[in-house]
């Protein structure tokens, strides 16, 4: 006898939770006027705020900061021999387009912006430093780093003070770098002018010790007279390989190349000097000759750094410090701020994206219910 097979209960097929393109698309076209007209309606309001916002126009100049050049005492410098190094490695000038940059971002130039504009009263602030947050968040420099051009631009709600502020970025940088020593030829120039003041009061200690001594223009034969200007000049240069030395060092390891040509310089000089000093205390020499030879090294070091000085001042007057502006700052003609075609079209894409939204979580809530609906009826 056949039996039937055991009757197997009817499992209920899976639903699919999920929505498909098909489904969506014909989701958010049923609510086509919601989706229109909701984001037009947002995008007019936003629109019509904008004439609410203060306009701001933005000024911009554009200048060429001064650049160094390789001055004709570099040449100069160099015959000296060990002497150079006064005026290269103790310097190590580097490229002064970021400090311009720094300059016109200083504190110093912000303040008398500042006072001159009074822009605490302009941005209703009560302190100093609310006044200089704000002018940096309306005020932009850029250092091109292909041209090398320094451009600065800035925000204001008056079109003519925006212009004004920019120019007169350009004329604090130029009272700046009048002050401060940045070329290569201003910082040979301070830098030799200490060294001059420093030698004339040696020379003339000098001087008054040789005078002391009981010096006569006949108490010296013409050999001593040749032999203590070659001790003064070997001493110059010794003293002048020390500084190099020293200037070095801060900057490169002992075992760099340019440590050791110049310690090696250094070292011969000494030799020289103590041989020389050596045959000189042989010879019994009187005392005189030794303050005229320490005269004669105080006179070479002073003839090279007040030629040195002069040199330096020459060519720091003719570099300038010279800031060429390309574009003079002008008053706009037409507001950078509020940009209402942007806001309006951010708004209307806003707006869209949220309803859409709040379509589809609906649309997944009613699903939700009704799922936890029939659920419920089954038990």
């Amino acid at each position: 006898m056949l039996t039937a097979p055991p009757a197997q209960d009817a499992l209920p097929a899976d639903e699919d939770d999920g929505i498909g393109l098909i489904e969506l698309a014909r989701l958010l076209a049923g609510h086509w006027k919601l989706l229109l007209i909701g984001p037009l309606l947002v995008a007019a309001a936003a629109y019509g705020l904008t004439y609410a916002i203060t306009p701001t126009f933005a000024a911009k100049t554009v200048f060429l900061p001064p650049q160094q050049q390789q001055s004709s005492a570099i040449s100069a410098i160099s015959q000296l021999g060990a002497l150079s190094g006064l005026a290269g490695a103790s310097l190590g000038v580097k490229s002064p387009a970021d400090q311009y940059v720094a300059l016109l971002q200083s504190t110093t130039v912000a303040d008398r912006l500042i006072d001159e504009f009074k822009l605490q009263q302009v941005y209703d602030v009560e302190y100093r430093f609310k006044a200089r947050e704000a002018l940096a968040d309306n005020v932009r420099i850029v250092l091109g780093k292909k041209d090398g051009l320094i451009t600065v631009e800035v925000e204001d709600e008056s079109a003519q003070r925006a212009a004004d502020m920019a120019n007169r970025y350009v004329d604090e940088l130029r009272l700046l770098t009048n002050r401060l020593a940045l070329t290569e030829a201003q910082q040979r120039r301070v830098f030799f002018e200490k060294q001059l003041v420093q030698s004339r009061d040696d020379l003339a200690k000098a001087q008054d010790a040789l005078q002391a001594s009981g010096f006569s223009a006949g108490a010296l034969r013409a050999d001593a007279r040749a032999s203590a200007e070659g001790y003064a000049r070997l001493r110059a240069e010794a003293t002048a390989a020390e500084v190099r030395l020293q200037t070095l060092r801060r900057n490169l390891a002992d075992a760099a190349p340019e440590v050791q040509q110049t310690m090696s310089a250094l070292s011969a000089l000494r030799a020289q000097l103590a041989k020389f000093e050596a045959a000189t205390d042989l010879n019994g020499s009187p005392d005189y000759v030794s303050k005229f030879r320490e005269f004669k090294y105080q006179e070479t070091l002073f003839e090279l750094m007040a030629r040195q000085y002069e040199l330096a001042r020459v060519d720091e007057s003719r570099e300038g410090a010279l800031i060429q502006v390309v574009d003079v700052a002008k008053p706009a003609e037409r507001k950078a701020k509020p940009k209402r075609m942007f806001i309006t079209a951010a708004a209307l894409m806003a707006s869209l994206i949220l309803l859409a939204g709040f379509v589809l979580t609906r649309q997944a809530w009613r699903q939700a219910a009704q799922r936890g609906t029939s659920l419920g009826e089954a038990s």
